[in-house]
């Protein structure tokens, strides 16, 4: 079974036309997800209503969390050119926390995989500030949150987005018991990411993809970096920042991935046996974007092999 967390809040934040981090992102996943074949091993569930407040100020500047309310409360506006704020965005992003929160209370009761189909996503989302289409650091937030869980003392994140969290690894990387390790183009937007950038712990682990890279690229460094760093760090919780924007149709990078490769890289981290939730970052080709995502649940689901 795999616990599915979504609302219809997340389709509240707009983006304006033309953006490519709109609402139909999450549409199209949830139809397909309906549509699948293991429709029946899903669970879902609507994220809590609690207040994340004191969580997001875990990550974030009081300052800014009041700037992003402020300007949704006016109706909207931009955090920068990339990142527009609607008038329920404030509402939306809170809740998309609450998400990642509740899945990782999901995952560490039950032990079944879990992934958080929520909106606007998080992982260039800066302490003070938010660039890239993200808000709040919904995947630092959610690690930071687990390592107040009985018996999580260690938390890693895995980012296979095709751009680098910069935002996630500035929020964890002073953190020991955090592990950040990302795939992505480079060099490419947000132009941090080199594989110098290991942290004062070096717990920090970046993986730079030439572009035109393809899944045997990707498989050579899970096999070789990405898994022995996550074994060697031997965390009690898998993070996943989820995007499936380094597929070959993705109209915002460069790097030849398919949908159904998502499938292998899931298999590599439930190797791991440890409590493991996904949650969406970014993905931009609406198909591929779906299909990626069930790539992912498939194999959560023990279909290891991808089926159209």
């Amino acid at each position: 079974m795999v616990s599915i967390f979504y609302s219809e809040t997340f389709l509240h934040h707009e983006t304006g036309w033309g953006h490519p981090e709109s609402p139909e992102r999450l549409r199209a996943i949830v139809k397909n997800l309906h549509q699948s074949q293991w429709a029946s091993q899903l669970l879902w569930k609507s994220p809590t209503d609690r207040s994340p407040l004191n969580w997001i100020l875990q990550a974030h500047t009081q300052d800014y969390v009041e700037q992003v309310q402020s300007i949704a409360l006016r109706g909207g506006g931009q955090l920068d050119p990339d990142t527009p704020i609607s008038s329920q965005t404030y509402e939306a992003a809170c809740l998309a926390v609450n998400a990642w929160l509740d899945a990782v209370d999901a995952v560490l009761l039950d032990r079944h995989p879990a992934f958080v189909l929520a909106r606007p996503p998080g992982h260039h989302a800066l302490r003070d500030r938010g660039m890239g289409f993200c808000i709040f650091g919904n995947a630092a937030i959610a690690a930071l949150y687990a390592l107040e869980q009985p018996g999580i003392d260690r938390v890693a994140i895995l980012d296979w987005d095709v751009h680098h969290g910069n935002g996630t690894q500035a929020l964890v990387e002073n953190n020991p018991k955090i592990a950040y390790c990302s795939l992505h183009q480079y060099p490419f937007y947000p132009g941090t990411g080199a594989a110098q950038e290991t942290g004062i712990h070096h717990t920090i682990l970046n993986i730079p993809m030439r572009s035109g890279s393809t899944v045997t690229d990707y498989e050579e460094k899970f096999q070789n970096q990405v898994m022995p760093f996550l074994r060697d760090f031997n965390p009690d919780l898998l993070i996943v920042s989820a995007g499936f924007d380094a597929n070959q149709d993705d109209p915002l990078a460069e790097i030849n991935l398919q949908p159904q490769d998502y499938g292998q890289f899931t298999t590599h981290c439930l190797s791991l046996n440890r409590p493991i939730l996904f949650g969406l970052e970014g993905g931009y080709d609406l198909e591929s974007l779906a299909t990626s995502v069930e790539a992912t649940i498939a194999a959560c689901c023990g279909e290891f092999e991808f089926h159209k």
